[in-house]
């Protein structure tokens, strides 16, 4: 299995992570010109359609050799002039400006859409400026832009803060009010649980709309490109304290004789190095996380909580399911004590919570934790795979949100898990007993909890898969804080696999009634 993350470098308190992956470049494309109200999702739709008829051809990555000599903090010291911004002398609600390309030389070509029509932003050396680096960027030509970012006013009314970002591949990260930069989000996901090496489809074309003055959202298209897959995306992005990403999107497949293994939709990317589940002995900090969990809501209305761990190999989980109402990788803690860093901040990254607009059908959500040596790389991926796939040819129709949640976030409507923590206290048994049990302490908090009478008997109802049993699982009032807390502990079975994980779920019942999400945990070593 080849792991899809790379070395992320922090460049600055609002900036997204540099992401260095091996991926696929194309060639310049641009339209005829024609009104602005002429120009949709169907335009960018004709030509993924085109593209997924003929055989992929990667572009070259060649890059002027002075770029191709940099050094990543050379690379940094590239900035786009602040005078040259998109929009900005329009004073319009959003502005955008661009990344400069990098030594790697994955670009993209830039579009706008005016009320005249669509033109190509062509690469201009005079909207940078290149810091300490001695460049002749004058004789390199177009050679595209590295990405683009917009901004607005999402913090202050006077002065416009970064919004979102889409730069590598298919990757982007939105913000709301309060927030920094966390988790992002990808267009497509291929392979990333298969057998052989991940594809990254990567967004070849962007066209910016200009933006109205009456509110609307922002709104861009981006046309993808992979060697099995092309897409068309549209993207409605509405700004505030839960910015919201509205996502539609026609996914083709290209004829091959390598078939797609695992079609991941609405894939988001995060990290966990370690938490209060997981402990890093050694660390001042409790827990450095950008998402401490997979949330998921079924269909069925079963909501459900895994929290997210540091594996020692890579684990691949899914909960299938025949419809889906919701899931996300949540970053549910938000109290500094958790964190204790004054430069990551962790307490202010967002969680993305995805609501299909249009039914999703039957699938699975699949959940990839790899094993990470520190907090700079990302290690979790959460997707959705659909049951049955597009034929070649047949366009895959997609329409989804993402909600960049802060604070107040989505949450089960009775109850939800506000901690898991793993380890043993104090005990009288012996030596042997204490080496094969493993024990958690999970509390919970939430309306239909909050409403049982004082008196109220509540019920710990927990299983175990096949290879262990569960030795004890109580649930009882926190003395401290009134809350509901439950102590599970389980024991691996001395005929089971030792490799085999553990599969746990557990959640509050009260008279036959349901008062919580179910906590769902899998024991990996």
């Amino acid at each position: 299995m080849q792991a899809f993350f790379s070395l992320s470098q922090r460049l600055g308190k609002y900036a997204p992570r540099a992401r260095f992956a091996a991926l696929a470049c194309a060639g310049a494309l641009t339209l005829a010109a024609a009104p602005a109200h002429a120009f949709d999702l169907e335009n960018v739709a004709t030509l993924a359609s085109q593209r997924a008829q003929t055989p992929f051809k990667e572009a070259s990555h060649a890059v002027p050799a002075e770029l191709a000599k940099m050094e990543y903090d050379d690379y940094r010291d590239i900035r786009f002039k602040p005078e040259s911004t998109l929009w900005r002398a329009d004073k319009l609600p959003f502005e955008a400006n661009f990344f400069h390309v990098g030594r790697h030389g994955d670009s993209v070509r830039v579009n706008e859409i005016t009320a005249t029509g669509v033109k190509p932003l062509a690469y201009d050396p005079a909207n940078f400026n290149f810091g300490r680096n001695k460049l002749s960027p004058k004789s390199w030509g177009d050679i595209g832009y590295g990405g683009v970012r917009f901004f607005s006013n999402l913090n202050s009314p006077t002065y416009k803060d970064e919004l979102i970002v889409f730069s590598g591949a298919s990757y982007f990260r939105a913000l709301g009010s309060g927030q920094l930069y966390g988790l992002s989000a990808r267009g497509l996901a291929v392979d990333t649980a298969g057998p052989g090496q991940e594809e990254f489809p990567r967004f070849t074309d962007f066209w910016l709309e200009k933006p109205a003055e009456d509110g609307a959202p922002l709104t861009l298209y981006a046309l993808m490109d992979s060697p099995r897959m092309t897409g068309a995306y549209r993207f409605d992005v509405k700004p505030g304290e839960q910015t919201v990403t509205e996502v539609r999107a026609r996914i083709f497949m290209r004829p091959t004789d390598k078939p797609v293994t695992t079609l991941g939709l609405a894939p988001l990317t995060s990290m966990f190095f370690f938490g209060e589940n997981q402990p890093r002995p050694g660390d001042f900090r409790p827990e450095v996380h950008d998402s401490d969990g997979l949330m998921v809501a079924t269909g069925e209305g079963e909501w459900l909580w895994r929290p997210l761990q540091n594996p020692g190999s890579p684990l691949v989980t899914s909960f299938s399911m025949k419809s889906l109402k919701g899931f996300g990788l949540m970053q549910r803690d938000r109290a500094f004590k958790s964190y204790e860093d004054t430069e990551a901040r962790y307490e202010m990254r967002p969680s993305a919570w995805i609501t299909p607009l249009k039914d999703f059908g039957a699938g699975r959500v699949e959940l990839l934790q790899f094993a990470t040596p520190d907090e700079t790389h990302d290690n979790v991926a959460a997707y959705w795979v659909p049951e049955k796939l597009p034929a070649p040819g047949q366009p895959l129709e997609l329409a989804y949100q993402i909600a960049w949640q802060g604070k107040n976030q989505q949450l089960p409507p009775n109850g939800w898990v506000t901690q898991s923590r793993r380890g043993i206290g104090y005990t009288k048994l012996g030596a042997d007993a204490l080496g094969q049990q493993i024990q958690y302490v999970i509390d919970f908090a939430g309306p239909a909890l909050d409403a049982l009478p004082p008196e109220a008997k509540v019920q710990a109802v927990t299983t175990a898969s096949a290879n262990a049993r569960v030795v004890e699982s109580l649930a009882y009032r926190n003395p401290a804080t009134g809350a509901w807390r439950m102590t599970l502990r389980v024991e691996r079975l001395k005929t089971a696999e030792p490799a085999q994980p553990i599969e746990l779920r557990a959640f509050l019942q009260h008279d036959n009634h349901t008062l919580s999400e179910t906590w769902t945990n899998l024991i990996s070593n």
